[in-house]
């Protein structure tokens, strides 16, 4: 399969990578650059376009909206082109994704991933993925070399998008429970380590906790996923949620967290450094 991709982060390269492996063509643009054994780095974002494929990896609304709708970029796409769409976005953009293909007649496939650059490299991410059947069904072999599982989210883009942010703001409440759990459990003389020995073995031992419990029993947090995406992230949950007329009350207490962190200069570190503002309190 021809495979063109936009952006080229920590992720995309990864990804790129495996799609080498597994014998794809692959072609990349890159705002900044950048190189991948194997791929053909192009120097417009429409050249990419002319592919069976085209996965875009751009890190927000704004940078997607900049790179292909102000452009009109889809316009200039290969008869028959599927574009799926791996950022994590917010759900009215996606809304207005989808608008913007049916009007180019280019296919709309939501893929946004959860994993982290080091599941990225092992081709073990799970896909949440969403759109038309025929095009899901075009881009399953691609999606299948870089996911552990592909997760059918039903025929709309947009629920795509929700389920993963909802995770993301999910993971964070999990990061701010270890450490807040740290506080009454160390106060009392039991050390982190054993802790979270204690959870990791009976009540909490999903991936989060034993990626982030890692991170804050070393007092540790280079980066993986950066505070500024996940504050990205969680600032998407609460327009959501806001969306809906709905109070979160949690949401609220995690983006506050994840805001200071980042004030703080945190922000190119890993997002689990929102533990350290409760773990470090007077």
């Amino acid at each position: 399969m021809e495979i063109g991709i936009i952006g080229l982060g920590s992720m995309g390269r990864e990804i790129a990578r495996n799609f080498v492996a597994a014998g794809h063509t692959v072609t990349a643009w890159n705002r900044s650059g950048g190189h991948v054994d194997g791929v053909r780095m192009v120097e417009k974002p429409a050249q990419t376009l002319e592919a069976d494929m085209a996965l875009t990896m751009l890190s927000d609304d704004s940078a997607i909206r900049s790179v292909l709708l102000d452009t009109n970029l889809l316009s200039q796409a290969r008869s028959g082109l599927v574009h799926v769409v791996t950022s994590t976005i917010s759900a009215a953009f996606a809304l207005e994704l989808v608008e913007h293909h049916r009007k180019t007649g280019i296919a709309f496939v939501a893929a946004p991933v959860l994993g982290r650059p080091d599941v990225a490299a092992k081709g073990e991410l799970n896909v949440l993925a969403a759109g038309a059947p025929a095009a899901l069904e075009k881009v399953k072999p691609a999606l299948e070399v870089i996911s552990k599982h592909i997760w059918d989210m039903g025929k709309e883009p947009p629920t795509a998008y929700a389920a993963k942010i909802a995770c993301n703001m999910m993971i964070t409440m999990a990061i701010e429970a270890m450490a807040e759990a740290v506080v009454l459990t160390e106060t009392n003389g039991l050390a982190r380590e054993r802790f979270f020995e204690l959870i990791l073995g009976t009540l909490f031992g999903s991936r989060p906790y034993q990626t982030y419990s890692g991170n804050i029993i070393r007092s540790e947090y280079q980066a993986g996923f950066k505070a500024t995406l996940g504050l990205k992230d969680l600032r998407l949950a609460k327009e959501a949620a806001a969306d809906a007329t709905r109070v979160l009350p949690m949401l609220d207490a995690v983006h506050g967290r994840m805001q200071e962190a980042v004030e703080a200069g945190f922000g190119d570190r890993d997002w689990s450094a929102i533990a350290k503002f409760t773990l470090d309190q007077d």
